[in-house]
């Protein structure tokens, strides 16, 4: 059984983003914030589009950081987590317990 990278020639040879691409985006993300920040009604909800901050901010930002290929933030926490030595649990010592006198 063969196995055929997923990765195609083109991308792998050029780790650099188009810099056009790179500056639109970050212009757009930059004008939402703007936008966002200086204008109420950039904040609404309409019915057409939804919450404009997403459209405005969120979008932008989230093709800008596909562009430069970010990996996602939670991989660092779990690459962490697989790092810690696996030893065994501390255990709480316990006490005799108290013993109550009856009543009579």
């Amino acid at each position: 059984m063969s196995f055929v990278s997923s990765v195609s020639p083109v991308a792998a040879s050029s780790d650099r983003p188009d810099a056009a691409l790179d500056r639109m985006l970050r212009r757009l993300v930059l004008t939402g914030v703007a936008l966002v920040l200086l204008l109420p009604l950039a904040r609404a909800s309409t019915d057409a589009l939804g919450w404009l901050p997403l459209w405005l901010v969120g979008m932008p930002a989230v093709a800008w950081w596909a562009l430069h290929r970010f990996r996602m933030p939670g991989l660092a926490a779990v690459a962490a987590a697989s790092r810690r030595r696996r030893g065994p649990q501390a255990r709480r010592l316990r006490s005799a317990p108290a013993r109550l006198s009856r009543a009579a």
